[in-house]
């Protein structure tokens, strides 16, 4: 009769111990037992050229799945986000050499992916010189600089006296390497630059851009001035489009070329067909009159042979009515843009409104993206393009 087989215990003789210890002090040399009987290991673990601090307490038996791991600030922010996969390899490996081979790996990791976050403070001269650099372009000109010389805020007048920003953001390697630049511009900014380049050579190329687009502005700023733009309600300085009042409400939007802003621009008429409807027959008429000499302005009063609502006498609730529907001007941001062509009506919907409503109607049909049906207030034909959100 065959007795009960004994499950194999394997014994780690001192001579094996010996040789693990020696493997230990070889991969970690910085990490050193701190009693005789070898449960507290203290000392530094390192990857990617950088040491960590940190302390093991292993218990009597030494079994790493009742061990506590103690870190440094610095290494537990760095393993933040990795805790889960540090418990996991201390719980199933079966010494401590192993577990440490694979903290490193994962450390590795941690640090790759983290990189960013721990780049090294520039040298004492990157300030010096960047303060350097400010005094000599003016600190008049120094509109914001952030705690770390990272960002900085210039400011510039161009000829007709508007102000304008130019935001500077540094990188590590400033100035061998080239700072990314941020305006408010109708067209691309980019810099020239070279090693020797500074934040003088960035302002006086920002205040060439300026001056080549200081006629898009003198264009735009007239027609802010002297009409009512319906959108957008506070146009940027990179903003090339304006949806200009005519009455009736009807209207007209305009995208001026920056290139070539007395040039005659895109034109959509919007509004009730016996408004808009001789608007482009007279823009098709008179279109050799367009004399680039002029304003762009004073050009579409003379092609449209019309005179723009003026700021001066007209309020802007005088053109602006609200929705015949939801009785609101602005609705996500839009404006009524749909009129009733029945010149004894005229009332104006959101575009999205009049769709909904339509939709509601049994009478009304859809072909493709246009809907035919009645208007809400006089209920004579009306017909409805979709653009955009419906279809």
């Amino acid at each position: 009769m065959c007795g009960a087989r004994r499950p194999l215990v394997r014994l780690r003789g001192p001579r094996a111990m010996a040789e693990t210890e020696a493997s230990l002090l070889r991969q970690f040399p910085l990490l050193l037992p701190q009693n005789q009987a070898k449960t507290v290991y203290e000392g530094f673990i390192s990857a990617q050229g950088r040491d960590f601090h940190l302390k093991i307490l292993l218990p009597k038996d030494l079994q790493l799945r009742n061990a506590r791991l103690l870190c440094s600030w610095q290494l537990k922010a760095i393993l933040n986000g990795y805790h889960h996969v540090v418990q996991q390899r201390m719980q199933h490996s079966p010494d401590l050499m192993s577990f440490l081979v694979e903290l490193k790996m994962v450390l590795e990791v941690a640090l790759k992916n983290k990189k960013e976050l721990y780049v090294l403070p520039p040298p004492p001269q990157f300030y010096s010189s960047l303060i350097e650099e400010i005094g000599t372009l003016g600190w008049d000109k120094l509109v914001y600089v952030d705690t770390c010389f990272s960002t900085i805020k210039l400011k510039a007048e161009d000829a007709s006296g508007r102000e304008h920003l130019i935001t500077v953001k540094l990188k590590a390697k400033y100035p061998a390497e080239s700072p990314d630049c941020i305006v408010d511009f109708p067209v691309s900014f980019s810099v020239s630059w070279t090693p020797q380049s500074s934040l003088i050579s960035i302002h006086s190329q920002f205040l060439a851009a300026l001056e080549s687009l200081k006629a898009f502005w003198d264009v735009m700023d007239e027609i802010d001035e002297k009409t009512w733009v319906l959108e957008p309600e506070k146009p940027t300085r990179s903003a090339t489009a304006r949806r200009i009042a005519l009455g009736n409400n009807a209207s007209i939007n305009i995208e001026v070329d920056p290139r070539h802003p007395t040039m005659l621009p895109e034109c959509c008429f919007l509004g009730a067909d016996h408004v808009v409807k001789p608007l482009g027959i007279r823009l098709s008429r008179n279109i050799h009159l367009w004399d680039p000499e002029n304003s762009l302005l004073q050009n579409l009063k003379d092609v449209l042979e019309i005179d723009f609502p003026a700021r001066a006498i007209l309020e802007k609730s005088d053109f602006s009515m609200d929705c015949g529907i939801c009785y609101a001007y602005q609705l996500d941001g839009a404006i009524p843009d749909q009129v009733c062509d029945n010149s004894q009506c005229g009332q104006p919907f959101h575009q999205i409104c009049l769709y909904e409503w339509l939709r509601g109607l049994l009478t009304s049909r859809q072909s493709f993206n246009v809907i035919f049906g009645e208007c809400p207030y006089c209920s004579k034909p009306l017909t409805l393009k979709m653009s955009g959100r419906k279809a």
